[in-house]
């Protein structure tokens, strides 16, 4: 079994994230430590262990087999698609006046968005909950491939979406 880590190899230059399996990115957005204002995202207990992170992913990954018959990674990959927003707002300065203006994501925004939706998705399904965090996970995937708005990703994404329509 071959275990992603590139040990930071890419991580000197810029856009060079690209160049890291896809697997991995998810693995490393799984480690985010800190709190941003209401949201719970991984604290302490869960930051920095890179071989766990992969180890549940493996797990998730063999639920996702099992249940559906449908090649995981294949999975990953379109959750990914569906989950990950197109436009959002900026505050552009006129005359002394912020306005919000809808503007096009990049493509590297957009993974680093889905991926942080899905993760940040499991983790707050997950907490207080009897179900283990791999099913959580295995749960936001499937919905997420699925374009299903009970995910947490989809439904972060048209929000931001809406909210773009609104400001152009």
């Amino acid at each position: 079994v071959l275990i992603p880590h590139t040990s930071g190899r890419h991580a000197h230059k810029r856009f060079h994230k690209s160049n890291v399996p896809i697997v991995e990115r998810f693995a490393n957005k799984m480690l985010n430590a800190g709190r941003r204002k209401d949201k719970k995202t991984r604290t302490g207990r869960g930051a920095g262990k890179k071989l766990r992170a992969i180890t549940t992913l493996r797990r998730t990954f063999e639920i996702i087999n099992f249940r559906t018959g449908l090649n995981p990674v294949q999975v990953l990959v379109t959750a990914i698609e569906n989950a990950a927003p197109a436009e959002e707002t900026t505050r552009i300065s006129y005359g002394g006046m912020a306005y919000p203006r809808s503007v096009d994501v990049s493509p590297q925004r957009r993974i680093d968005l889905a991926l942080k939706y899905l993760s940040v998705g499991a983790v707050r399904s997950a907490h207080k909950n009897a179900k283990s965090f791999e099913e959580c996970l295995v749960d936001e995937l499937l919905l997420a491939y699925k374009s299903d708005p009970g995910s947490f990703a989809i439904a972060r994404k048209e929000e931001r979406e809406r909210v773009a329509r609104s400001a152009r």
